[in-house]
């Protein structure tokens, strides 16, 4: 990747926390940076934790974290679900640089 490259940044989180991630995609996006973020808001929508849907949404933003530089938790009150474990754990396993909202 050319040095002039903005760097890819994956949001993961619960998506409870809507407006954190909208407020950290602005943030991110002015700063340069390309975001790449979830497609809807499951827990908003009411979407079934044990569903096909979701087991394809989790697939999908793996794939997302595959064209990534990195990635940015958003962890409000230290909240870090079981599908955010996941894919911390895959990014690190990638090599990527993983970043939280809060420490």
């Amino acid at each position: 990747m050319a040095d002039d490259s903005p760097e890819v940044v994956t949001l993961c989180g619960s998506t409870r926390f809507r407006d954190a991630f909208e407020r950290e995609q602005r943030r991110l996006t002015l700063e340069g940076r390309i975001v790449l973020s979830v497609g809807m808001f499951g827990h908003e929508e009411g979407l079934d934790e044990t569903s096909p849907v979701k087991a394809d949404l989790d697939a999908l933003h793996l794939r997302k974290i595959d064209l990534s530089q990195r990635i940015h938790v958003i962890n409000v009150g230290g909240h870090v679900g079981s599908s955010t474990s996941r894919e911390i754990d895959y990014a690190q396993q990638l090599g990527l640089e993983v970043t939280y909202l809060e420490p």
